[in-house]
């Protein structure tokens, strides 16, 4: 009873400060929602929402997220990557995908795309409607560029899509104070763009001695994907300069042919390319006398040695026909090609031929012919590189081959102007004289 009465004399206190204060409470609560109320419709302080929405009339609507052509909100996603030593019937089949239908699917993919080209660390998706049943889609994407759809109800089709590119002009310049790559990536540039610069100039700048302080420009398209930058287009334009020497090379392209052409309108490209490999260095050079590092006596030296990583791709430095594809004791696995009644070459010491690779096969300049290694009479990864002129060994750094023909005449009106073009965005000056437009 006393506890009853305690509980009953608070009761009455409560009720007394509230009947005293009551008018003073109910301001200051509408005071509060006034503030909340200012907060929300002037400061725009609104709960977070992840759909976008419009309005049809007064109607608010809510617009789908799209993507690879599909309202994924639509779905349950599940996203991941190729495992290594998982394939395509272990991922479906834990999707509730029976054998027979991965089977059918296989069967209708083989002329679109070959599930064995999947490979480890490339993304795939998921959409279900629900978990606990088949799923919908399986998509895979062996690349940025496209991706494959497997519809695993209904028809079982499988398709590939194409993302759009759009390609932006970008230029880019740099100076070399150690080496192209440290150039291009001081400049905030991609490796593959040094690499598609090396394709434009490779018949007319050695890579393998670029000199401190050689300056260059380019003109190129960017890849755009989805607003990100996913890659290089072509080089339209490209200019290097070393020591007092200029080299222009301008894309240009008529019904007959296309290519890269000088300020004069002549080919870049030449009758042989200046090296075998890329970004390797030159560990040994052409030498009547040199002391051979494994047998310790003196002999000739009839080879260019550029030093690369095992396994670096080794290129036919001109169009024509293999005559050897062999393996002997000091060469180790080399490969010889006939390119004419007057240009042979040679290639040692790989670690293994490139598919295709046999004696009576033709190949094509730039075309991989093997891999670099170190087989034979070799102390590190290296390819040796011989070239043969009317049937003698000589020095090819110092062999200068005739020039390619020009343009014919009635292309070169057309090709000036736009080789002015790329020049004026490129900031340098139109030639005079006798490589000025004739007209």
């Amino acid at each position: 009873m006393r506890l009853s009465s305690y509980f009953l004399t608070i009761r009455n206190s409560v009720r007394t400060l509230y009947a005293r204060h009551k008018k003073k409470l109910i301001t200051g609560f509408a005071t509060a929602l006034a503030v909340v109320a200012f907060l929300f419709s002037n400061l725009a302080i609104k709960p977070k929402v992840h759909h976008s929405f419009a309005e049809l009339g007064n109607v608010p609507i809510t617009i789908p997220v799209m993507k690879y052509g599909f309202s994924i909100d639509t779905f349950q996603v599940i996203t991941d990557k190729i495992k290594t030593g998982k394939f395509l019937g272990d991922i479906l089949l834990e999707q509730h995908v029976d054998y027979p239908t991965i089977q059918q699917l296989v069967s209708n993919a083989k002329d679109i795309f070959s599930v064995n080209k999947f490979r480890p660390d490339k993304p795939y998706t998921i959409l279900t409607k629900d978990s606990t049943q088949t799923a919908d889609y399986f998509i895979y994407e062996p690349s940025v560029y496209e991706y494959i759809v497997f519809h695993l109800k209904d028809d079982l089709k499988v398709e590939k899509i194409e993302r759009p590119v759009t390609l932006i002009e970008k230029t880019a310049e740099g100076k070399i104070n150690s080496s192209l790559w440290v150039a291009m990536t001081e400049q905030g540039l991609s490796i593959e763009l040094a690499d598609k610069m090396e394709d434009v100039l490779q018949w007319s700048i050695d890579f393998h001695h670029l000199q401190k302080g050689d300056e260059f420009r380019l003109l190129y398209d960017e890849k755009i994907i989805d607003g990100k930058v996913v890659g290089v287009g072509e080089i339209k334009a490209a200019y290097y300069k070393t020591g007092n020497n200029e080299y222009y090379a301008n894309y240009f392209a008529y019904p007959e042919e296309s290519g890269y052409y000088d300020l004069g309108g002549h080919p870049m490209k030449k009758a042989f390319l200046k090296a075998p490999v890329k970004f390797s260095r030159i560990s040994s050079y052409y030498n009547p006398n040199r002391l051979h590092p494994i047998l310790k006596y003196r002999r000739p030296h009839f080879g260019t040695d550029y030093a690369a990583p095992y396994g670096t791709p080794i290129i036919a430095v001109g169009d024509g026909v293999v005559s050897a594809a062999s393996y002997t004791k000091g060469n180790g696995n080399f490969v010889k090609i006939h390119h004419n009644d007057t240009y042979d070459t040679q290639y040692l010491h790989m670690q293994k031929f490139a598919a295709g690779i046999h004696k009576g096969a033709h190949v094509q300049q730039g075309q991989v012919i093997g891999y670099v290694g170190s087989t034979g009479l070799a102390t590190g990864p290296h390819v040796c590189f011989r070239f043969w002129k009317n049937g003698k060994q000589v020095n090819h750094l110092k062999l200068k081959f005739p020039a390619a023909k020009p343009l014919p005449d009635e292309q070169l009106p057309a090709y000036f102007k736009v080789r002015d073009e790329y020049l004026l965005k490129l900031g340098l000056e139109k030639p005079k004289g006798k490589e000025s437009d004739p007209t």
